[in-house]
Parts: C-alpha cells; sequence; structure tokens
C-alpha cells in the first residue's frame, strides 16, 4: 500500500487549502479513508473518514469548515479546509483501513499563520 499526500501549505488564518491522498497498491473502493492529525507534543487525532459506503464523520473541532470526499475512479481522496485556524497547524496524514490492514502516508505539513 502506498499512500502519498499533497497540498499542504502555509496559509494565514481564514484561508483554504485542499490536501489530496493518492493510493495504490490496493483496491481503493474497499477501503475505509481518513485524514489525521498530529501537533508538537499531541497526540495523532481523526479529522474526518469517509467509509467505503460513502458514511462521513467529522472531528468536532471542524465541523462546518472541513469536508472529505473521494474519488474512486482517481483512487484518491481529499480534505476541503476552509476558515483556517491557527489551531489547524499540524501535519496531515492520510489513512486507509480495511479489516486486518491499517495503512498511513508520510504526511504533509499545513500552518495557519494569525
Amino acid at each position: 500500500v502506498q499512500l502519498v499526500e499533497s497540498g499542504g501549505g502555509l496559509v494565514q488564518a481564514g484561508g483554504s487549502l485542499r490536501l489530496s491522498c493518492a493510493a495504490s497498491g490496493i483496491t481503493f473502493s474497499v477501503y475505509d479513508m481518513g485524514w489525521y492529525r498530529q501537533a508538537p507534543g499531541n497526540q495523532r487525532e481523526l479529522v474526518a473518514r469517509i467509509t467505503r459506503g460513502g458514511q462521513i464523520n467529522y472531528a468536532d473541532s471542524v465541523k462546518g469548515r472541513f469536508t472529505i470526499s473521494r474519488d474512486n475512479a482517481k483512487n484518491t481522496v481529499y480534505l476541503q479546509m476552509n476558515s483556517l485556524k491557527p489551531e489547524d497547524t499540524a501535519v496531515y496524514f492520510c489513512n486507509s483501513k480495511i479489516v486486518g490492514r491499517d495503512s498511513w502516508g508520510q504526511g504533509t505539513q499545513v500552518t495557519v499563520s494569525p
């Protein structure tokens, strides 16, 4: 399994970014996909996930600002992040999950300046 994230960067508070995660080596459509983040000194936390059936859930801290979506034809999951806040600063990781198999990308840095 290979998961490659892209789209991170530096943005001012209130701005937007779109993260992408391209998957290879898996039958993408049968996997649940998610985005997690980890800030310095903090544990990795779930940001959003979308199941193979299209069910979605978000962390309370990002509801109404972030949108997760997937394109099974492109083997890609996206995270649209709007109204970004300095507290959203973290390394964002893509995750693929199926029974007995849990894989991670290398992460992409998102930095939100005040």
